[in-house]
Protein backbone atom coordinates (compact mmCIF):
# COMPACT_ATOMS: atom_id res chain seq x y z
CA UNK A 1 0.00 0.00 0.00
CA UNK A 2 2.66 2.51 1.01
CA UNK A 3 4.92 1.64 -2.19
CA UNK A 4 1.22 2.27 -4.57
CA UNK A 5 0.94 5.70 -2.44
CA UNK A 6 4.33 6.81 -3.40
CA UNK A 7 4.44 5.31 -6.71
CA UNK A 8 1.15 7.17 -7.41
CA UNK A 9 2.28 10.53 -5.80
CA UNK A 10 5.70 10.15 -8.00
CA UNK A 11 3.51 9.46 -11.58
CA UNK A 12 1.27 12.22 -10.42
CA UNK A 13 4.30 14.57 -9.73
CA UNK A 14 5.48 13.54 -13.49
CA UNK A 15 2.03 14.38 -14.49
CA UNK A 16 1.87 17.77 -13.50
CA UNK A 17 5.40 18.97 -13.46
CA UNK A 18 5.25 20.72 -17.47
CA UNK A 19 7.47 23.94 -17.26
CA UNK A 20 10.22 22.87 -15.34
CA UNK A 21 11.15 19.82 -16.48
CA UNK A 22 15.15 20.52 -16.95
CA UNK A 23 17.08 18.88 -14.05
CA UNK A 24 18.43 22.35 -13.83
CA UNK A 25 15.19 23.95 -12.94
CA UNK A 26 14.39 21.04 -10.62
CA UNK A 27 17.47 21.17 -8.51
CA UNK A 28 17.02 24.91 -8.72
CA UNK A 29 13.06 24.32 -7.51
CA UNK A 30 13.97 22.31 -5.40
CA UNK A 31 16.62 24.58 -3.26
CA UNK A 32 14.40 26.99 -3.26
CA UNK A 33 11.32 24.36 -1.64
CA UNK A 34 13.72 23.54 0.88
CA UNK A 35 14.52 27.85 1.44
CA UNK A 36 10.79 28.43 2.07
CA UNK A 37 10.55 25.42 4.97
CA UNK A 38 12.70 27.13 6.54
CA UNK A 39 11.20 30.53 6.14
CA UNK A 40 7.96 29.10 7.02
CA UNK A 41 9.32 28.24 10.30
CA UNK A 42 11.52 30.81 11.05
CA UNK A 43 7.79 32.95 10.57
CA UNK A 44 6.39 30.34 12.73
CA UNK A 45 9.03 32.12 15.71
CA UNK A 46 9.37 35.27 14.45
CA UNK A 47 6.32 36.70 13.37
CA UNK A 48 3.71 34.09 15.40
CA UNK A 49 5.07 33.10 18.09
CA UNK A 50 3.56 30.24 18.42
CA UNK A 51 7.19 28.68 19.22
CA UNK A 52 10.33 29.69 20.47
CA UNK A 53 13.86 28.52 19.15
CA UNK A 54 16.72 28.27 22.38
CA UNK A 55 19.56 26.84 20.38
CA UNK A 56 22.66 26.13 23.03
CA UNK A 57 25.01 23.91 22.63
CA UNK A 58 24.61 19.81 23.27
CA UNK A 59 25.78 19.04 26.67
CA UNK A 60 26.20 15.32 27.31
CA UNK A 61 27.36 13.29 30.28
CA UNK A 62 31.07 12.11 29.66
CA UNK A 63 30.00 8.32 30.84
CA UNK A 64 26.85 8.51 28.96
CA UNK A 65 26.76 5.53 26.77
CA UNK A 66 25.60 6.28 22.89
CA UNK A 67 21.99 5.04 23.93
CA UNK A 68 21.62 7.66 26.35
CA UNK A 69 22.69 10.22 24.13
CA UNK A 70 19.50 10.34 22.82
CA UNK A 71 17.71 10.91 25.89
CA UNK A 72 20.26 13.89 27.05
CA UNK A 73 19.68 15.48 23.34
CA UNK A 74 17.87 18.54 22.82
CA UNK A 75 15.69 19.64 20.14
CA UNK A 76 16.15 23.38 20.77
CA UNK A 77 12.19 24.21 20.08
CA UNK A 78 9.87 25.33 22.83
CA UNK A 79 5.89 25.56 22.37
CA UNK A 80 4.04 24.00 19.75
CA UNK A 81 2.82 24.77 16.60
CA UNK A 82 -0.50 26.57 15.58
CA UNK A 83 -2.77 25.48 13.21
CA UNK A 84 -2.18 27.93 10.78
CA UNK A 85 1.82 27.42 11.08
CA UNK A 86 1.46 23.52 10.92
CA UNK A 87 -0.73 24.39 7.31
CA UNK A 88 1.78 26.43 6.69
CA UNK A 89 4.64 24.31 6.97
CA UNK A 90 2.98 20.88 5.57
CA UNK A 91 2.23 22.84 2.81
CA UNK A 92 6.19 23.61 2.09
CA UNK A 93 7.21 20.22 3.21
CA UNK A 94 4.68 18.83 0.13
CA UNK A 95 6.06 21.60 -2.03
CA UNK A 96 9.15 19.68 -1.94
CA UNK A 97 8.22 16.50 -1.54
CA UNK A 98 7.01 17.71 -4.68
CA UNK A 99 10.42 18.52 -5.93
CA UNK A 100 12.06 15.41 -4.34
CA UNK A 101 9.86 13.23 -6.34
CA UNK A 102 10.04 15.47 -9.60
CA UNK A 103 14.04 14.87 -9.03
CA UNK A 104 13.83 10.79 -8.55
CA UNK A 105 11.56 11.25 -11.99
CA UNK A 106 14.34 12.98 -14.31
CA UNK A 107 16.84 10.45 -12.60
CA UNK A 108 14.97 7.50 -13.32
CA UNK A 109 14.91 6.79 -9.40
CA UNK A 110 12.18 5.18 -7.83
CA UNK A 111 11.04 7.21 -4.43
CA UNK A 112 9.80 4.51 -3.00
CA UNK A 113 12.95 2.36 -3.36
CA UNK A 114 15.41 5.01 -2.00
CA UNK A 115 13.24 5.24 1.57
CA UNK A 116 12.89 1.45 1.48
CA UNK A 117 16.73 1.41 0.74
CA UNK A 118 17.78 4.01 3.63
CA UNK A 119 15.27 2.55 5.76
CA UNK A 120 16.95 -0.96 5.75
CA UNK A 121 20.16 0.90 6.47
CA UNK A 122 18.87 3.18 9.62
CA UNK A 123 17.26 -0.11 10.84
CA UNK A 124 20.55 -2.70 9.93
CA UNK A 125 22.99 0.47 11.84
CA UNK A 126 20.51 1.88 14.43
CA UNK A 127 21.93 4.23 16.69
CA UNK A 128 25.50 3.70 15.30
CA UNK A 129 23.90 5.03 11.82
CA UNK A 130 25.45 8.54 12.63
CA UNK A 131 23.24 10.37 9.86
CA UNK A 132 24.34 13.90 9.15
Amino acid sequence: MKDLLCDQFQETVSECLIRHRSVLDIMAKYQESNARVNRALTKSVTSCGCIEIHGTKQRYPQDATLEQLRDHAMEHITGKLCDHCREVIEAEIGNNLFYLAALCNVLDLNLYDVLLKEHKKLSALGLYNFAD
